[in-house]
This record gives C-alpha cells, structure tokens and sequence, in this order.
C-alpha cells in the first residue's frame, strides 16, 4: 500500500486554500463588467455566507461578503467575527453613497487582485469557518480551479473490455498517466476539477466528509484515505483498538499515525476501473461518516469537524 505516514492534514488544507487563492486571484483578474462571480458556502436554499465580486468599472473589483443583514438565523455572525472581519480590511455596510450595500464591501484596483483574493479567501476560511475549498458551493468551484483536464488519448492497447458493456479499463503507462486519469474521473464524477494539495494529495467531498486520495509513485494503486480521530489519548490503548477494528473489517484498514487514527482503502489501478474509484470512495466514505463519533469517544480524541459547526 502507498505509505501515508507522511501526511500531515492540517499542512494539506493550508495548502489547499493557497492554491485556491492564488487561482481566485487569477479569476479576479479577469473579471469584466459583463458579469459578476458568487463563491457560496452552501448549496442549499438558505442564505449561507458568500463573496461576490463584480467590475463596476473598468480595472475596479468590488468584492462583498455576506453580513447579518442577508444571512439566514443559522449563519448569523457574532459580534466577534463581525469585528474580525473589519480588522481584516472589510468595510462595514452602507446605506447611502455610490454603491449602498447591506454586505460587507471592499474595493481595489484589479490589479491588486491578490489582495482582494486574500480577504474573500480569510472571510471564508477565518470567519465563515469554511474547513477546506471542497466545501464551497460546488457549481462555483469551477470557475476558480483550473480548466477541467483535457480528454485522455488512450491507445488501441492500453483499453481493455471487461465483463459489462459500460464498463472498461484503462492501464496507466506510469504514475503521471495513472493521476491525470484520476483527476479526469473526479472532474467528472463533480462537475469540477479535483483540488490537490502541495504534496498531490487530492481533497475530495463525499456529502460532509473529507476525504483525500493518493496516487502511487509507482502508478500500482490509488490510496483512499480519512482521518477519523485525531489527538487520540494514550497509543497502547489506541493501537489495541486499531487492531480490533482492523480484524472485523472486510475492505478498509485502519492505521495510527502519530497521533491520528486514519482509515484507508487501496485500490488497484492496473488497470484502472472508475468504478472501482468510485466504489472506494463510497465505502471510505461510509466508514469514516459512520464510525468516528463512537471512535473518537473510546480514544478520548476528537474528530476532523468537532471543534468547528458542520462544513456550510
């Protein structure tokens, strides 16, 4: 199994949100006045947070983000996130001038896209408490991320006809073949281009879990992984309880790290079957949503989500 000893979740989702800002940057830069883009934190019917940017005029941003004023009872801000986000840089609402706003408002030149970038980004991860960019609202995430990959030419031997008609299977020439086929398949599977770390860990949403996904180096296999607990208490107990677990299941295998209990599932990729991809997502998924409350109490540790509301 691809070793994951080195994965450090918290490193992962930092990355994460410099790469979707430095993206977000590049957008912003672009933006004209024949449209506006809204990167939500929902996709439900209620007013969760949002930043909206829009060009007024030419080479201005305008960039708002959601205060009291629009947001729903469920996402109302507390007096202490409302005076963060004016430390930040936001300006409060207006009601008069050239452009009266119920939101929180900041204009800059478009050149200085980075640091408009900067806010909308410290606004939804600082204050609307947004984990990680998987949970924006997905019909927004592709305006930002890169464009979806292109069609994979697969050669005349590399495709193999298994048992059902809609089913077939591609062998990876080498690693980097094996991740462009998987980033292919999530783009597809989401309506988006996948979101990978520093590392090329890819972040992957499954409903309200997370889940990261890890190509081999040596292009045999795909590693879909969750951590389920984290700052677990004592490791003789937690390993004696990993052991356990790891007898009684069928498909996943649980490992301690440190100080994370994690759950993983190794897929084999020669050759490579979406459907399995998507099959393991399903199940790592399933595990890591169904156990880790239980797992968390009995380890005396806590879950990826505990200290934080539910991802909006």
């Amino acid at each position: 199994m691809a070793d994951i000893d080195d994965f450090d979740i918290d490193r992962s989702i930092s990355s994460a949100w410099a790469e979707f800002q430095s993206r977000l940057s590049e957008v912003i830069s672009m933006i004209d006045e024949s449209g506006d883009l809204t990167i939500g934190t929902s996709s439900s019917g209620d007013q969760a947070p949002y930043v909206r940017f829009s060009c007024p005029e030419p080479d201005l941003i305008r960039c708002e983000a959601a205060s009291n004023a629009v947001l729903d009872r469920g996402f109302q801000l507390s007096d202490a996130q409302t005076s963060a986000m004016e430390r930040l840089g936001w300006r409060p609402p207006v009601d008069g001038g050239r452009r009266p706003t119920a939101n929180f408002w900041v204009e800059a030149a478009q050149e200085d896209s980075d640091r408009v970038s900067e806010l909308a980004v410290a606004a939804l991860r600082d204050v609307y408490g947004v984990q990680h960019p998987i949970f924006l609202a997905p019909d927004q995430l592709t305006e930002v991320l890169q464009p979806v990959p292109t069609p994979i030419e697969v050669a005349a031997d590399d495709l193999i006809v298994i048992d059902r008609d809609d089913l077939a299977a591609t062998m990876p020439r080498n690693s980097e073949h094996l991740a462009e086929l998987v980033d292919a398949e999530l783009a597809h599977m989401y309506g988006h281009p996948p979101i990978r770390d520093a590392e090329g860990d890819v972040a992957i949403r499954v409903g309200s879990t997370m889940l990261f996904l890890r190509t081999a180096t040596d292009g045999q296999e795909v590693v879909i992984f969750a951590a389920v607990v984290h700052d677990v208490a004592g490791r003789s107990r937690a390993a004696e309880v990993v052991n356990d677990l790891n007898v009684e299941a069928r498909w996943v295998k649980f490992q301690l790290i440190r100080d994370r209990v994690f759950v993983t599932l190794s897929v084999q990729a020669k050759p490579f079957v979406p459907a399995h991809l998507h099959q393991a997502v399903r199940i790592v998924s399933d595990v890591a949503d169904g156990i880790d409350d239980e797992l968390a109490a009995k380890l005396h540790g806590r879950t990826t989500f505990s200290d934080h509301d539910d991802p909006h």
